[in-house]
Order: structure tokens, then C-alpha cells, then sequence
């Protein structure tokens, strides 16, 4: 059962209790869903000049994602809930996480009231690093020149950065990312995002029906907006106590049998213990086929048997990953 390891993250903090160590930092502000290549750049100027002034690195987000509230007609598929971007935040040496509850009230905030009473009353930042795109308050006012002109007005520097992009000079973008996880493209979404995209969750207790078929598996809920493609992956399994299991997942509806809600079923290799309770990752390492009905059971488990040794081979060469994913793997 669940013990009290956890995995290591950012506390986040709202503005009525930031800590006195995180203010006069270098702030970075945005969604920064799925936290991908591009917000990586951003967030390592943050942190280099943060060193260079001897100030923390701060990220400042909000919560729930703005076009939730904004739009609330086309929901969003999140790509790092704030439990996930405050682990990722931690492994790439942040020092702090303020987060805004966002809604129709803190969306009519003027974006001189935003420098005002956030950056300068709440944070009392030494400088902001923005994109050059950057755009923030109310109607979307804000501007990097405001930014800029408040800079000189209040003591604080701004540094500009620009957008960076892959192979073909395309801008890395969260919706591209969104757009390969719902089509099952496993490796362009990683590609995009730098390190292996992986969920976290409660193991919660299903049908057991995997233990009747050889198939025992760690059952998670993922979330209603999750538009990630049903069908087979191969993925690793982390626990909190920091320990990795290779493994073969279902992200889908189970059609063979009942077609229910949407589920997460990780058959863990070579592993016999009881996960349930406990708070787990499964990080996405390649797609290995659609999720489909078969016309018995046995036609199932064959297809479970296939899929294992797929998914024990994809594994084997697939390494340990980028930096980052090491970093999330790293207990220390």
C-alpha cells in the first residue's frame, strides 16, 4: 500500500502566502501546459540570470488553465495538471511556484494592476523573462513595452526571449503537442516536449478482471479531458519511492467486455506486489497499436501476449531517456 515517499516537487504557494525566501526574484509568468522545449529555454534564462543576481527563479501560473475559463465550450486536454508541472519545475532547478487561481474575476485584471499588485506588491520581482510574444491583463493589454516602461519605473529588468522551434523551424507549441498524443504519436510529442510525456495518479482498484486473463494491471483515472488516443503503449511505471518497472498499457474503453469509461490498465513486468493506494507515473515511451474488440478472451490474451513482447522490445532499446527524464527519475 502507499507508503510516505512522494515524488519530488515544487510546493506551490498562492500570492496571499509567498514565502519571503521566493520574493525579489526572477519571475516567469504563463500556463506553461506540457512545459515542452520552448518553455524549457525560457525557464533556463530565468534560472541564469536568477544565478547571476543570487535570486530565486520563480514561476508564476495559473489554475485552472485560462481557456477553461475563457472558453469554457472547448475544454482544454491538459497536458501537465499543476501536480505534474510542479514536479517537472523542480527537476529542471527552479526554486519557487506562486499560482493564481484563474477566473472571471482575476480575468478582468488590468494589466497595470497585474504589475502593480502581483509583480511588484505580491513579488516584488527583480525581473521578468517573457517571450517577445508575451501578452497579459485583461483583453490581453499587456504588452512586453508596458512590461518594459513598469521595468523602469519600479527598478526591475525584463529580458526578452525569442521563440524557438524543431528541425523545420516550426515554434514548439502545446496545441502540436496535443494534437500528436490524440493521434497516438508517441515519439513527435516527446520530441516536441524534450523528455517522455507521463501522468500521475492513485492506483485504483478496477474489475480485476486483468488477474483472471494473466493480466493483472495498475488501473488509473486520467482525467475527463484527456484526449490522448485509446490503444496500447509501451511505458514505464515509476513509484514514489523512485523505483522504474518496464511495462505494457491500455489507455481506453475495453471494448472486448463492457466499452466504460475511459481507463488507464498498466500490466507491470515482472513485478508481483500490490500498487493499490499508492500515487504512481506512467511516462509513454511508443505507441504499439490501436485499442481494439476481439471476439473471445483468448483472442485477447493472445493479442496481450504479442503486445507484451512488442512492448518488452521497444523498451530494451529505448534507453533512458533525455536529461530531463533522468532528472525526474533522480531521488536526490
Amino acid at each position: 500500500m502507499a507508503g510516505a515517499a512522494s515524488f519530488p516537487a515544487l510546493t506551490p504557494y498562492g500570492l496571499d502566502a509567498v514565502p519571503a525566501a521566493l520574493c525579489g526574484g526572477i519571475v516567469t509568468i504563463g500556463a506553461f501546459d506540457g512545459i515542452h522545449r520552448g518553455h524549457q529555454a525560457l525557464l533556463a534564462v530565468a534560472r541564469r540570470k536568477a544565478e547571476e543576481g543570487a535570486v530565486p527563479a520563480v514561476v508564476l501560473t495559473f489554475e485552472p488553465h485560462p481557456r477553461a475559463v475563457l472558453r469554457p465550450h472547448d475544454p482544454v486536454f491538459r497536458l501537465t495538471p499543476l501536480p505534474v508541472r510542479a514536479r517537472i519545475l523542480k527537476a529542471l532547478g527552479l526554486d519557487g511556484l506562486i499560482v493564481v487561481p484563474f477566473d472571471s474575476g482575476f480575468a478582468s485584471t488590468t494589466a497595470h494592476r497585474f504589475i502593480d499588485d502581483i509583480l511588484v506588491g505580491r513579488l516584488a520581482l527583480s525581473g521578468a523573462v517573457v517571450g517577445r510574444d508575451f501578452r497579459f491583463g485583461h483583453g490581453r493589454e499587456g504588452t512586453v513595452a508596458m512590461l518594459t516602461e513598469a521595468g523602469e519605473r519600479f527598478g526591475f529588468s525584463i529580458t526578452e526571449v525569442d521563440r524557438i522551434g524543431d528541425a523545420a523551424g516550426a515554434p514548439y507549441a502545446s496545441r502540436t503537442i496535443r494534437a500528436h498524443l490524440a493521434a497516438g504519436e508517441i515519439a513527435a510529442a516527446n520530441t516536441q516536449l524534450g523528455y517522455r510525456w507521463f501522468v500521475e495518479g492513485e492506483v485504483v482498484a478496477g474489475d480485476r478482471r486483468g488477474r483472471t486473463l494473466g493480466y493483472p494491471t495498475a488501473n488509473m483515472a486520467i482525467g475527463g479531458d484527456c484526449r490522448l488516443r485509446h490503444g496500447i503503449y509501451a511505458v514505464r511505471l515509476q513509484r514514489a519511492d523512485g523505483t522504474i518497472h518496464g511495462g505494457v498499457a491500455n489507455y481506453g474503453r475495453r471494448p472486448t467486455f463492457d466499452n466504460g469509461a475511459p481507463l488507464l490498465e498498466t500490466f507491470v513486468f515482472d513485478f508481483s506486489g500490490d500498487l493499490y493506494g499508492e500515487t504512481v507515473s506512467v511516462a509513454f515511451v511508443e505507441w504499439v497499436r490501436p485499442e481494439l474488440k476481439f471476439a473471445s478472451a483468448e483472442e485477447l490474451v493472445a493479442a496481450m501476449d504479442a503486445d507484451s513482447a512488442r512492448a518488452r522490445a521497444i523498451l530494451a532499446s529505448a534507453g533512458p531517456g533525455s536529461s530531463l527524464d533522468k532528472a525526474l527519475a533522480n531521488r536526490d
